[in-house]
């Protein structure tokens, strides 16, 4: 996968954005979704999940609380970990049980405990401006 960027002006947008990138995704990866609270990625996850035929966008919502969510029966999860603190709380997780599936792994915050997310990687950073996104997709590998 090559860098790319593109700039949203609604949500409905970066749900398609998202929908599109998804036949650009690996089956198999770890994608780190980067941004400030309210950056859009969440709204991103949608489209991503929508476009790999997992779920409908309105059936995918922030794991925030919850911290893990599956779609298409272990075909994408989502995480979330912005409610943990220590390298230790999110090691409880199991996040290298699920890294070896055969699954995509989204995962938001992830930028957090850089040590323990994989070498290869997609990082998609966004950055929000009034009503603009500013989505940049970049693979990373050691």
């Amino acid at each position: 996968m090559s860098p790319l960027s593109r700039i949203t002006h609604s949500e409905d947008e970066t749900i398609e954005f998202g929908r599109r990138l998804a036949r650009e995704l690996p089956r198999r990866a770890v994608v780190l979704l980067t941004g400030n609270l309210g950056a859009g990625k969440t709204t991103l996850a949608k489209g991503i999940v929508s476009g790999l035929g997992a779920a409908a966008p309105e059936e995918v919502s922030s794991p925030t609380f919850t911290l893990i969510h599956e779609y298409g029966r272990g075909r994408v999860y989502h995480i979330d970990l912005y409610r943990l603190d220590t390298a230790e709380q999110v090691a409880t997780l199991g996040l290298d049980e699920i890294f070896g599936r055969d699954a995509l792994v989204l995962i938001e915050w992830g930028e957090r405990f850089p040590q323990l997310m994989p070498a290869d990687r997609i990082e998609i950073a966004l950055r929000a401006e009034d009503d603009t996104r500013k989505i940049t997709v970049s693979p990373v590998s050691s």
